[in-house]
């Protein structure tokens, strides 16, 4: 380049997660979804219906709903998130749970399984390059007799794994205190 010829402007490029329309964004507090209306930006993603949780992407079909209870784990399997909902049924608080390993929250279905390690599959293949979404069978560490369905599923910047329980299970009779 020349100093009297003009400088290339720089522009933004579509990456290749944005150009699928099986993706969308999620409230890592609220699982508040944003509208078509507000656009999402990569540089300031604080949810703007609670204020509090970052916004991350995740496959349409995994999506949490506004009511479900769901985690963030990072591929070293640490909590990372804990929506409120989460937190309520699950008997505690994201800042003592934030950082520590997901197997002192969830744990295998049962004790007697080939498979125990089904759960930390799902959440590695979740963190590293599959976008596959997998239904699994665990309980609430601590509650015994109880099977809660989780669908593990990738989410990010920067990659993870999104587990939303189904509370179809009896959780009232699980409270863990």
């Amino acid at each position: 380049m020349t100093p009297s010829s003009p400088r290339p402007a720089l522009r933004l490029i579509q990456g290749a997660r944005e150009d699928e329309s099986g993706w969308t964004w999620f409230c890592t507090q609220c699982a508040a979804v944003p509208g078509d209306a507000e656009a999402v930006s990569p540089l300031a993603r604080v949810c703007r219906s609670c204020g509090m949780g970052v916004l991350l992407e995740t496959p349409v079909d995994a999506a949490p709903a506004l009511d479900d209870a769901f985690l963030v784990v990072d591929a070293r399997l640490t909590v990372q998130a804990l929506s409120r909902r989460a937190g309520n049924l699950l008997g505690v608080i994201e800042e003592d749970v934030v950082d520590r390993p997901v197997a002192r929250l969830l744990g295998a279905a049962d004790a007697e399984t080939r498979r125990p390690a089904d759960l930390v599959t799902a959440i590695a293949a979740a963190c590293a390059d599959s976008d596959e979404i997998h239904s699994l069978s665990v309980r609430p560490l601590g509650a015994f007799g109880v099977r809660v369905v989780a669908r593990v599923s990738p989410c990010g910047p920067p990659r993870a794994a999104l587990v939303v329980l189904d509370e179809r299970a009896p959780w009232q009779a699980l409270r863990v205190v």
